[in-house]
């Protein structure tokens, strides 16, 4: 009897590590386009997502060729769901109320939905990363971030 065993290429995370890898690539050519110092952090977390995702990539298919069993794709398929629905809802809430309400809202929102319930705790996770990006990119690169349409 043949061993019949499914091809390495449709593996979870060898599918999710390509479709990184290709997405990121693909949001890599417009940064070519911008001045350099607003082409540096699109390009510079673009190009850490690629080497990443190699990583898993290479790590995946090396477990592969050993002839390990790969995990199901998700053990909580509406979690999943839900957090593909929270970056989108982010970007939708970016274009139209900027970056900063909507960041300031998107934190605690997903740090309370993902378990974590101390609202100081909270109040101080999104005052450092919204307080943060603020100095360092408006106020000391002086790069304005989206101000959202519904204030334009």
């Amino acid at each position: 009897m043949s061993d019949h065993r499914p091809s390495r290429l449709v593996r979870p995370e060898t599918l999710t590590a390509l479709g990184i890898i290709f997405l990121a690539l693909a949001f890599l050519v417009p940064t070519t386009g911008l001045r350099p110092i607003s082409a540096l952090l699109p390009a510079a977390m673009l190009a850490g997502l690629i080497l990443l995702s190699a990583i898993l990539l290479i790590r995946d298919q090396r477990r592969a060729s050993a002839g390990s069993k790969t995990a199901p794709l998700t053990q909580a398929p509406r979690r999943v769901i839900g957090a593909f629905a929270l970056i989108a809802g982010y970007a939708v809430a970016t274009d139209l109320a900027g970056f900063y309400p909507a960041t300031a809202i998107a934190i605690p929102l997903v740090a309370w939905l993902f378990g974590y319930r101390s609202p100081a705790g909270l109040a101080l996770a999104t005052t450092i990363v919204v307080g943060s990006a603020w100095a360092i990119f408006d106020l000391g690169m002086s790069q304005d971030f989206p101000a959202g349409r519904l204030w334009q």
